[in-house]
């Protein structure tokens, strides 16, 4: 049986909570955050408390809690020698105080609270500074149904790069069209079957494959008519900017010859 302390309530912290918690294996020995109120629900079927000095001896610690608060939580732990692992994909694993054995499980997903995942189809990256820890890893995210990646803190910030790309930029598209929809009273959940195609596409080719649309066919037309259909200066900013980086990518060429020309370079 592993035993963990959880250290934070975001949404990271809750997720690896119920993974936990179903887990034959492990066992949830107490749950840290410094407003007990984010917890409190939990009390019937975890210890909780909201002070450092009462948290009891574990296998390991797992700081779950915003990026910029890892380092001044991990020097406040009243205790040496203990393994202490952090969540977050671009904080250096170097970040948590030395005076405990450092590591990293970094669940590479994106969570929300309200929304349920299948933890078992989480890719969970770790990383330790002493070798006699990652065993321990590993076997924590095998207790949950996991597949663990050794990766180095490069890749594994190189992958959380990666991930802004396609999770909060893609996102952040999505509230774009959303916005586009509604000034003209159009239901978004139309699109819906176009973006699960989108994502279903890519588990069977390239994204560079499985590019479309009118920048990629160099459709001087269509774009012309969609630019002026954009109401947002920061939208039709957008939308440049993504056009002419897909024709980047796919080789076209502004020029189109006419009628009996040849193109030249």
């Amino acid at each position: 049986m592993i035993s963990v302390v959880l250290l934070g309530a975001g949404n990271v912290a809750t997720h690896l909570y119920k993974a936990f918690s179903n887990s034959e294996t492990i066992s949830i020995t107490q749950w840290y955050n410094r407003t007990r109120s984010s917890i409190s629900s939990y009390a019937n079927d975890v210890a909780i408390t909201d002070t450092l000095e009462d948290l009891i001896e574990a296998d390991i610690y797992i700081i779950a809690v915003s990026d910029d608060s890892i380092a001044q939580l991990s020097s406040d732990l009243p205790f040496t020698n203990r393994f202490v692992v952090h969540t977050s994909g671009s904080v250096a694993m170097h970040d948590i105080d030395k005076k405990n054995q450092i590591g990293v499980f970094y669940p590479l997903q994106t969570f929300s609270k309200a929304a349920d995942i299948n933890f078992s189809e989480v890719p969970i990256c770790i990383e330790v500074y002493e070798k006699e820890n990652l065993q321990l890893l590993k076997d924590l995210a095998i207790a949950v149904n996991c597949k663990p990646h050794k990766i180095t803190t490069e890749q594994r910030q190189t992958l959380h790069l990666a991930a802004v790309f396609v999770n909060n930029f893609t996102n952040q598209f999505y509230r774009i069209g959303h916005e586009i929809c509604e000034t003209k009273n159009i239901e978004f959940e139309i699109l819906h079957p176009l973006i699960e195609e989108t994502a279903k596409k890519i588990q069977d080719m390239s994204p560079f494959m499985a590019q479309t649309g009118p920048a990629k066919r160099n459709d001087k037309k269509t774009i012309k008519r969609q630019l002026k259909l954009i109401e947002k200066e920061e939208h039709e900013s957008i939308y440049k900017m993504l056009t002419a980086s897909i024709k980047k990518t796919h080789g076209v060429s502004n020029f189109r010859p006419r009628k009996g020309q040849t193109k030249t370079n």
